[in-house]
């Protein structure tokens, strides 16, 4: 058996946006009064647009429905996106590099009107032979859901796949799964111990991933 795709994350391991989700959804709920759970920013990472909006409606209290939440927020990221995109260093070259070698796939936690604008913000459009977003599975991570439903679209065996990721959530759902998951710890927001087990690789940066590496995992 052998590596035959790579499925990347998006968020934290070729974008750096974890602190701008927390920026941009803490304002947000600071507007309409309310506070972040002690907890909420940790759960969030990893859930769809739907959990998320509805987290932040429901136990946050925001008082607009999760549909509007989500629009709400939504927006106000793909501006952001738009006009200043925070890439994580080598991390488009390391998309390319791979993609030379191996098909590739994008399983992310964004919705898909961000997943498009930072693509073609990157200059990635067409990098990747699929691209799924969580809120087109029935299920966010840390369900296995978008890592099942991108190795079916890439016509492979989850077990011939290795799935980049760097959350907690994005870990398990990638394991739960059965990819080869390869852990790139996010520095202010580290997975729990538990999901970085997980892991058959542990890089310090994405940039440590060259073919050879990734087709040796299995």
């Amino acid at each position: 058996m052998s590596i035959e795709a790579v499925v990347f994350d998006l968020d934290g391991v070729i974008i750096d946006t974890e602190e701008v989700w927390e920026e941009v959804r803490r304002g947000y709920v600071a507007e309409f009064g309310r506070e972040f759970r002690p907890d909420t920013q940790d759960r969030m990472m990893g859930m769809s647009t739907g959990e998320w909006s509805a987290h932040l409606a429901d136990e946050v209290g925001v008082p607009r429905t999760a549909e509007q939440v989500a629009a709400d927020v939504l927006g106000r990221m793909a501006e952001r996106y738009r006009t200043s995109l925070p890439l994580i260093p080598g991390s488009v070259e390391t998309v390319r590099r791979l993609g030379d070698r191996f098909p590739l796939g994008l399983a992310s936690s964004s919705a898909r009107i961000l997943i498009d604008q930072v693509l073609e913000t990157a200059g990635l459009t067409g990098a990747f032979q699929v691209t799924l977003s969580t809120e087109e599975v029935p299920r966010g991570k840390p369900a296995p859901d978008v890592y099942l439903a991108a190795a079916a679209k890439l016509g492979l065996d989850p077990a011939v796949c290795a799935a980049v990721e760097d959350s907690s959530n994005g870990l398990r759902a990638a394991g739960a799964a059965g990819l080869a998951v390869i852990a790139v710890p996010h520095g202010v927001y580290p997975p729990a111990p538990d999901a970085l087990a997980l892991a058959s690789l542990v890089v310090t940066s994405v940039t440590e991933l060259t073919p050879d590496v990734v087709g040796n995992l299995r």
